[in-house]
């Protein structure tokens, strides 16, 4: 029996994005199978309509072996992470999975004071100046622990002057009590320009990619991700457990999953998981998500959350404060979920024994994949920012050069080697004004 909820409203949450949820943000629990819709504004949606759709849970869908295979091929996918912006919530003291990693943040505390000191315009520096910034940040500490991104000091850089890091920046605030102003703002430009990362920085968790990945600015061609390239084997033994989800996926969702099947099908297939219209799979190790939207998955398609692992936790419940709802998904568990659409976050998760994990997987298909060629198109693509990188002789090459100037893929030099590679034909088809001016030419004649 299939339990159905048709929401009635949808409550205003935005205020919590980034943040961690607990047990006074839902109101119940699901715990059964269960089809959610969400509130439509022309009444309640029409049960069965997918596009309305806010998730389906059903319980223990996946088989054991199936359970066991997935989390052996895809839980070292997780490494240390400092990339998932609002998933990975408030930014607390350290950078750092656990308070490891090497860096601290620049407070806001500090901020304000380096900030202080380098606006000289019509402002006194003095003991009770600093003093009352100082004052400011003592009752709540002196970061602003909400904030999800930030800098960080470069402490290879501090510990030139200061061999004992830890306290630096109050000894050296001190010891401006007898220094001009002109003179504290140079020191303080100097500190905010060179012992300051000009990287902002998300807070570290355990997360990674499997499957495989689009283009972007700074890696231009499609490729199988790090995990999936140096350990194919090893991923290949979640193929049976992505094959089940996706035969619930087309169960459970024809519609949808016909979308995304017509949008794999335009791909060349050795970018999706084999029998499936999955391209990639985010997976996370005991990691407890804030509250965030996905992006980049198929508007027309959904996504999922499963579980696999060892050992016995309690939470981590997933959580809609739009909603008041939280779905217990549980390992072997199956939810399908319109994460893109919908705020969501987990509970604290408490692992009952040290080695204990929670491996929780999400596995969509990436719609810019849509814009890629075939693989040997993009794996030609590769070659020739490899081989630009390497090339010394190159007019663009310099020490740490990664290959990539802006424009390069309409560029004559890219177009000759393409052809070089793959030949006349395959440049025609993927970039037609290739040659435009030199046909335009031969007609002339």
């Amino acid at each position: 029996m299939v339990k159905i909820i048709v929401a009635e409203s949808k409550l205003d949450c935005e205020h919590l994005l980034g943040q961690y949820v607990d047990d006074s943000h839902y109101d119940i629990v699901i715990n059964e199978d269960t089809d959610c819709y969400m509130e439509s504004v022309f009444g309640s949606p029409s049960l069965g309509d997918e596009q309305r759709i806010a998730f389906k849970f059903r319980k223990n869908w996946f088989t054991q072996e199936e359970r066991d295979s997935a989390y052996i091929g895809l839980r070292e996918a997780a490494k240390e992470s400092q990339n998932r912006g609002l998933a990975a919530g408030p930014r607390g003291e350290l950078l750092g999975v656990e308070g490891r990693g090497g860096r601290d943040w620049v407070t806001s505390y500090e901020l304000e004071v380096l900030d202080f000191l380098m606006n000289t315009d019509g402002r006194l520096i003095d003991d009770l100046s600093i003093e009352s910034i100082r004052k400011k940040y003592e009752g709540a500490g002196r970061s602003t622990e909400d904030e999800t991104r930030g800098q960080v000091w470069l402490r290879s850089q501090v510990c030139k002057t200061y061999p004992e890091y830890f306290g630096w920046f109050d000894k050296w605030v001190d010891g401006l009590h007898n220094k001009t102003k002109e003179q504290c703002a140079e020191e303080a430009k100097m500190i905010a320009t060179k012992w300051v990362s000009q990287t902002n920085y998300a807070k570290s968790v355990f997360s990674g990619v499997a499957g495989w990945f689009d283009r972007y600015p700074r890696i231009p061609f499609g490729r199988a991700t790090s995990y999936t390239r140096d350990e194919p084997e090893k991923f290949a033994l979640s193929f049976p457990f992505l094959q089940s989800l996706d035969r619930g996926f087309k169960e459970l969702l024809p519609w949808r999953w016909g979308n995304q099947r017509a949008a794999a099908d335009k791909l060349d297939p050795r970018f999706l998981v084999p029998e499936t219209v999955f391209t990639t799979i985010t997976v996370n190790k005991t990691f407890r998500t804030a509250c965030h939207r996905d992006a980049g998955d198929l508007d027309s398609g959904l996504s999922n959350l499963l579980v696999v692992g060892k050992g016995n936790y309690t939470g981590g419940y997933l959580v809609f404060p739009e909603y008041r709802m939280a779905v217990n998904v549980r390992p072997g568990d199956l939810l399908l979920v319109n994460n893109h659409e919908i705020m969501h976050a987990n509970t604290e998760i408490v692992l009952d024994t040290p080695d204990a994990e929670r491996i929780s997987l999400v596995c969509y298909f990436r719609e810019a994949m849509l814009d890629l060629g075939p693989w040997e198109y993009e794996q030609t693509r590769e070659q020739f920012v490899t081989d630009r990188r390497m090339d010394r002789n190159h007019k663009f090459y310099r020490p740490l050069w990664n290959g990539v100037s802006p424009g390069m893929w309409d560029e004559p030099e890219w177009y000759e080697y393409l052809e070089s590679k793959m030949g006349r034909e395959i440049v025609d088809k993927f970039h037609p004004a290739a040659f435009k001016v030199e046909s335009s030419l031969e007609d002339l004649f």
